[in-house]
């Protein structure tokens, strides 16, 4: 469902999320709350304050290096680059301030041209996707010396490997005596982004917070499906290279809310828990799958005869909606999937498809409404975002591998024939959802997720075409300088974050 917008930080340090009452009634027990950047949510109102914020954070500073040595350290001559690639030029005052990178060695450099004597050039790096530069700023900065036109700077790494920093440059220049100063666009050798997955894959990186293990600029259950493009992208490609997170995630995040990655909203607990299985199919490592295991059961409680059936939203059981619920059914089905001699969670997938498919929300046009009003257990006809199209996908193809029944193939088939067809979904056929906030950036990743994984299972692909379709218009007019994506991938390209970011990584994903 459409959720509360995720508001910046500089709105988020000050907001009030609840006011005592004006009268002479005791005041609450718990104290107006303030938000900031992490474990905050204010989605049901009708939860208690104490649901609404988890007590813990997660105290691990985060030090990259000033001088960062990879396989060279800073500073190196330019004259030693195997090869020279040009990024960009701006000018300032007729002054040529351009920006160029040694692949090879994952290295740049800054060069200015068309100056006079005393013109500065430098170079910025940093390592929160261009947010900041205050431990890169003004790196190798030189100045035009007298008898020349132009001057460069000394090679700089982009990354901070061995303090796992994923970087960006940019060139700068100031003509002397000036205070004008221009600067390119943010970019970043193909170390890691060689192609439009990984690339994608590593601007995603540098919005990972090595402090909290969740990414910057989006919402806790997104950061769960930034977690899982990660590791889909390590699966398709074979690069390894942000393995780190996973462990990190999970060690830095296990005691949030109430442990164990359960709060008190039942699709979060199953994003986490998705997120967790995926870690473990790539890794091995039976914690992911036990703390799986905990999510799913926590879910169960949540399952009662109201509506014939179904898990309520959130702990407040004001909401029966598709996406808590097709979650289930992929959640349960896939702990199944990858559990032995399991009946027990098996049964509980089959029982929510069957009450799914049953429920009405499911509208005549084959798409999925968002959920049901509870008073009279209808279909409540609100927006059908794309990801209540992509998950039931998902759940029937992981429902279909535990029971053998392909009739559950040809159900989703219908339903993706439905979704990849829609022009309200697909207005220009390029996938859209059309609504603002902080929850429905990740929608579209979701979507083509669920769409690929039903992909993949059919031996005709017919799919592959549409995901190309999409990931081609993101890649030619919703891309930034530095693989950065916005929305609509239908362009143009204004602004990213951590959700929007995963959207894409999860779309080029889909289609490999």
């Amino acid at each position: 469902m459409l959720r509360a917008v995720l508001l910046p930080p500089t709105v988020l340090a000050t907001l009030v999320l609840g006011v005592p009452p004006e009268s002479t009634s005791p005041p609450p027990e718990a104290p107006a709350m303030v938000c900031d950047d992490y474990y905050c949510d204010t989605r049901d109102l009708a939860l208690p304050l104490s649901s609404q914020r988890s007590a813990y954070r997660p105290d691990e500073p985060a030090v990259l290096a000033a001088t960062v040595c990879n396989k060279y350290c800073d500073a190196r001559d330019p004259a030693l680059a195997p090869a020279t690639r040009f990024a960009q030029t701006v000018t300032v005052s007729g002054r040529q301030i351009s920006l160029y990178f040694n692949d090879t060695d994952a290295m740049g450099w800054a060069a200015i041209g068309a100056g006079a004597q005393g013109d500065a050039v430098w170079l910025d790096r940093s390592f929160d996707a261009g947010v900041s530069w205050n431990s890169g700023s003004k790196l190798g900065e030189t100045r035009i010396p007298a008898g020349v036109t132009g001057w460069r700077t000394m090679m700089f790494n982009v990354d901070d490997w061995a303090n796992l920093g994923v970087g960006l440059l940019r060139a700068c220049g100031q003509p002397a005596g000036s205070s004008a100063i221009a600067c390119t666009s943010w970019y970043r050798t193909t170390w890691n982004a060689a192609e439009r997955r990984t690339a994608a894959a590593t601007a995603l990186m540098q919005r990972y917070n090595l402090s909290t293990g969740l990414f910057d600029t989006t919402g806790w259950w997104n950061s769960a499906n930034a977690l899982t493009a990660i590791i889909d992208n390590i699966r398709v490609t074979g690069m390894g290279s942000y393995r780190y997170a996973i462990a990190r995630t999970y060690d830095l995040n296990l005691r949030a809310w109430q442990g164990n990655f359960i709060n008190d909203y039942n699709d979060d607990i199953a994003w986490w828990g998705l997120a967790w299985l995926d870690a473990y199919d790539l890794t091995g490592d039976s914690r992911y799958l036990n703390t799986a295991r905990v999510g799913a059961d926590h879910m169960f409680r949540y399952w009662d005869s109201v509506c014939g059936g179904g898990v309520w939203w959130s702990a407040s059981k004001t909401y029966k909606n598709a996406i808590t619920n097709a979650l289930y059914v992929q959640f349960n089905a896939a702990l199944h999937n990858r559990i032995p001699g399991d009946t027990v969670y098996l049964q509980r997938a089959r029982a929510g498809w069957t009450w799914f498919r049953n429920s009405k929300m499911i509208n005549s046009s084959n798409l999925v409404n968002d959920g049901l009003t509870t008073a009279t257990c209808a279909n409540n006809g609100q927006t059908p975002w794309s990801y209540n199209q992509g998950v039931p996908l998902a759940a029937l193809v992981e429902l279909s591998r535990a029971t053998g029944d392909a009739s559950l193939i040809a159900q989703a088939r219908t339903l993706a024939d439905a979704s990849t067809s829609s022009t309200f979904l697909n207005p220009g056929g390029i996938l859209f959802d059309n609504g603002g906030g902080g929850d429905v950036p990740s929608f579209k990743g979701i979507y083509v997720r669920g769409l690929a994984a039903l992909n993949r299972t059919l031996a005709d692909r017919p799919y592959t075409a549409y995901l190309r379709r999409q990931a081609d218009s993101a890649y030619t007019r919703d891309r930034s300088s530095a693989d950065s994506y916005d929305q609509p991938w239908a362009g143009p390209f204004q602004r990213s974050d951590g959700a929007r970011q995963h959207s894409a990584v999860d779309l080029m994903n889909a289609a490999d």
